[in-house]
């Protein structure tokens, strides 16, 4: 028998391992380090949240199943440049860009669920079309435009760094 509580409480636990695991590998990128392990953890759990958000119980396509069909096909462009591709060339920045993409992509639904299921939060925006969401979106926005940049500009290759300073200088 299928028991709802349990596989929310599963889905929730599988997506947040994913937010942390991508903030750690996001950071890793910033700092020029790719940590494999981690890499693989976060793609696996954040597959897992998008593929899991399709086993609630639905009767039409939703918002959630729309940003669930965007999050497996950036995944499916960042598992390609980081493995298939092995982030030669342009492919490198493809990958961070896509797994910054993919983070933000929870981030975006976990802000959303808070907006839904919070009480004290779900009165400042009942139907997500108040000031309070859209500041809050747009803030998590700036913020994932912010670390994508950081980690663009980090994870650039050797040459590339050397080619960069030269023309500042």
């Amino acid at each position: 028998m299928f028991d709802l509580s349990v596989f929310t409480l599963i889905h929730v636990l599988i997506s947040v391992l994913g937010i942390i695991s991508g903030l750690v590998v996001v950071g890793g990128l910033m700092a020029r380090n790719t940590l494999p392990g981690w890499t693989v953890f976060f793609l696996v759990t954040t597959i897992l949240t998008s593929v899991t958000g399709y086993g609630f119980p639905f009767t039409k396509i939703l918002p959630p199943h729309v940003v669930g069909a965007i999050s497996l096909v950036v995944l499916a462009v960042c598992l390609y440049a980081r493995y298939s591709k092995a982030m030669a060339g342009s492919w490198r920045n493809v990958y961070v860009v896509a797994a910054v993409t993919a983070l933000y992509l929870n981030v975006f639904v976990l802000v959303v669920q808070l907006f839904v299921k919070t009480p004290p939060i779900a009165q400042l925006a009942p139907t997500q079309q108040e000031t309070p969401f859209a500041l809050t979106q747009g803030l998590i926005l700036a913020l994932f435009v912010w670390i994508g940049w950081a980690a663009f500009k980090g994870f650039r290759l050797p040459q590339e760094k050397a080619v960069l300073s030269q023309q500042e200088a």
